[in-house]
């Protein structure tokens, strides 16, 4: 990893959503599986926020594929909870991006005064924690070999430098 690519601290990025009837059980508890297809809304829309989607990214013959996952459960989200997938990347070089995820249930007042915000280490995730996860990602090309991202997709490269640094190590 160079110097430009360390991190100073986690940036997280909040994705609200309500839970919806055909995600539960008929006791009204989202199903565990659920909660891996929230770990994509969380980074799907983390990329977006950054300026760029999934679509425009395949588009340009890059690709993004899980390579790991993992979640833990804490308590469990249930039929119409206001939720937020808050993401943030750990790990991000010309190679590889790892995501951590926190799912978190909040208030109709906590859904609507932050959504947008870019949380810190330093701030407190509102909301009750519900799962943890967490993800690993290899970039590839069209062919599924790997590629390097600044140089396939170097504006995406640089947003993401930027999502994961906060702007620490930008060049002027």
């Amino acid at each position: 990893m160079t110097q430009e690519e360390k991190q100073t601290e986690l940036r997280w990025y909040g994705a609200p959503l309500r839970v919806r009837y055909q995600e539960s059980d008929q006791m009204g508890v989202v199903y565990h599986a659920n909660y891996l297809n929230w770990f994509e809304i969380g980074r799907t829309e983390m990329i977006r926020q950054a300026g760029f989607n999934y679509r425009s990214m395949e588009e340009r013959g890059v690709l993004l594929p899980v390579i790991e996952i993992n979640a833990k459960y804490a308590s469990p989200a249930r039929y119409d909870d206001l939720i937020t997938i808050y993401t943030a990347i750990t790990d991000f070089s010309r190679l590889r991006l790892n995501y951590i995820y926190e799912v978190r249930r909040v208030t109709e007042d906590e859904h609507r005064r932050y959504l947008g915000k870019v949380w810190t280490q330093a701030d407190t995730l509102p909301g009750e924690l519900l799962v943890t996860g967490m993800t690993r990602h290899v970039w590839l090309n069209t062919e599924w070999k790997p590629v390097r991202l600044d140089q396939a997709l170097p504006e995406l490269y640089t947003a993401l430098r930027f999502a994961f640094t906060g702007g620490e190590g930008q060049k002027s």
